[in-house]
């Protein structure tokens, strides 16, 4: 296991009209999976983000590996449950960097680490809407219950980030989402102690952290470490339409 409290870079990349033309010339990049996956969506807002999300992904990795974007390989770590050959995405290469992507509505993460990460953002919206309460209930009893003693104003902005906390951790580990979430208590960040009490920086073995994002969002990282206390974390906004046109994939 790694240790120390390590260090992850994360890119944001805005799914805007111009980043959006870019990667749909530069599709060509993707690999027969991605360009089918991509082709399996009915509404064109929904197949721009795939792209540019899948896009900006390559041209990350192509610079990080010194490839060009549509020689980066993937494949998949071993499950951390049975061993199986479909854990967490991998790039494969010598020294490749671990990389976790994450996508939702306008905007997409790309984290790398020199070990496992997992980044996860999320649409502040969806839990202020009739689904909070749903989601809320997918947790660990003891958020539940730190949630509970919180008022309304403060309620979803806790919520969203107890749950970019959690999708992150199960990221990082290869898990995912099929051994459920009330299983894994990440908390919701060192903010939290005036009123859910003292919050670990993240689960055994991880060390977990907040990433800043555009209003209206929320997300976090989680990265490998045995020092248990939060990353540190590198942002950088990727400028995917730039970076296409000046030939750095």
């Amino acid at each position: 296991m790694s240790g120390g409290a390590g260090r992850a870079r994360v890119w944001r990349v805005e799914v805007t009209a111009l980043s959006a033309a870019a990667a749909t010339e530069a599709r060509w990049v993707l690999d027969r999976e991605e360009t089918r996956r991509a082709a399996t969506f009915v509404r064109a807002a929904d197949r721009e983000l795939y792209l540019v999300a899948h896009v900006a992904l390559r041209v990350v990795l192509a610079q990080a590996l010194g490839r060009p974007a549509h020689r980066v390989e993937y494949g998949r770590a071993d499950c951390p449950g049975c061993g199986g050959p479909h854990g967490r995405p991998v790039a494969v290469a010598e020294r490749a960097p671990e990389f976790s992507l994450s996508h939702t509505d306008g905007l997409a993460l790309i984290a790398l680490a020199d070990r496992p990460v997992g980044v996860d953002v999320e649409r502040r919206a969806v839990f202020t809407g009739s689904d909070g309460p749903d989601i809320a209930a997918q947790l660990h009893p003891a958020e539940r219950a730190a949630l509970a003693r919180l008022p309304e104003p403060r309620w979803a902005d806790a919520l969203l980030a107890c749950w970019v906390r959690k999708e992150a951790h199960l990221k990082g580990t290869g898990i995912g989402l099929a051994d459920g979430l009330a299983g894994h208590h990440v908390g919701f960040g060192p903010e939290s102690g005036s009123w859910a009490g003292p919050t670990p920086a993240g689960p055994a073995g991880w060390g977990l952290a907040g990433v800043p994002v555009p209003a209206g969002y929320g997300a976090a990282v989680a990265l490998r470490s045995t020092a248990g206390t939060a990353p540190q974390v590198r942002t950088d906004d990727l400028d995917l339409a730039g970076a296409l046109a000046a030939g750095r994939w």
